[in-house]
């Protein structure tokens, strides 16, 4: 029950034994891994949703393990149709090559090797999904995040060819906010939209999730009008294999 709930069993112990406050998102894996019907899924998230937005600290994910937030997120993006990332603070996870992660997951605080290792490959698993012709993704990335150097150059290098390589499956979308261009809006904070039901935002302390229909529509929203803003197909990967010419020098 766990495993489909991508969960521990230690956590759903407690969540079953009421020692602790399961999350919505915790509620709605625990029912989908149940195979309620959606009627009934309907009432009990609307009972779990007495706060619709919720946070965890990062503090909270690292004492649990990075490596099973991985799969958390893993299980939402499996059962995600259309997925809308924007990202103004790193390449987003789905399209990260190896050496990327490591260099992310080697950042302040540093992950002890054998956790980082499991990070890392369990970051990599989530990217199969890229692969499915029945889901969707559409990612906007700023220019910056292109430039922001958080490994060596030929890492950077290497990571701008994947998303170039990338942008060409079917299924998926790349946009880049170019500097230098008017924008409808300044980049808050990074987010995924997952169809439109639910939204997780990143800040520096704390990942947000919100179902709050409202909220969803407002992130939504905001995706729209940064993608219209962004460079797509040919001006795009000119942009990118612009940028790695320039970490190749």
């Amino acid at each position: 029950m766990a495993r489909r709930a991508s969960m521990s069993p230690a956590k759903l112990s407690k969540i079953e034994n009421g020692r602790v406050l399961p999350t919505v998102q915790d509620v709605d894996l625990i029912l989908t891994a149940l195979g309620v019907s959606e009627e009934a899924k309907a009432v009990f998230l609307e009972a779990a949703r007495g706060a619709a937005t919720e946070a965890t600290a990062w503090r909270e994910l690292r004492r649990m393990g990075h490596w099973k937030h991985q799969q958390s997120i893993k299980a939402i993006e499996a059962r995600t149709t259309v997925l809308r990332l924007f990202q103004g603070q790193l390449v987003p996870g789905l399209l990260q090559s190896a050496e990327y992660v490591a260099a992310v997951f080697a950042l302040h605080p540093e992950l002890p090797e054998e956790a980082k290792a499991r990070t890392v490959a369990a970051r990599l698993e989530r990217q199969a999904v890229l692969y499915d012709p029945d889901r969707a993704f559409h990612f906007v990335i700023c220019e910056h995040v292109l430039r922001w150097l958080i490994c060596p150059a030929t890492v950077m290098a290497t990571q701008l060819d994947r998303l170039v390589s990338l942008s060409r499956l079917p299924n998926v979308t790349i946009g880049v906010l170019p500097l230098g261009r008017p924008m409808p809006d300044f980049p808050m904070t990074c987010f995924s939209a997952h169809d439109d039901r639910l939204v997780i935002v990143e800040t520096f302390h704390s990942e947000i999730t919100t179902r709050d229909p409202k909220d969803v529509r407002l992130y939504l929203s905001t995706f729209a009008g940064f993608d219209a803003a962004a460079l797509h197909g040919s001006e795009m990967r000119t942009l990118i294999e612009g940028i790695r010419d320039e970490f190749l020098r």
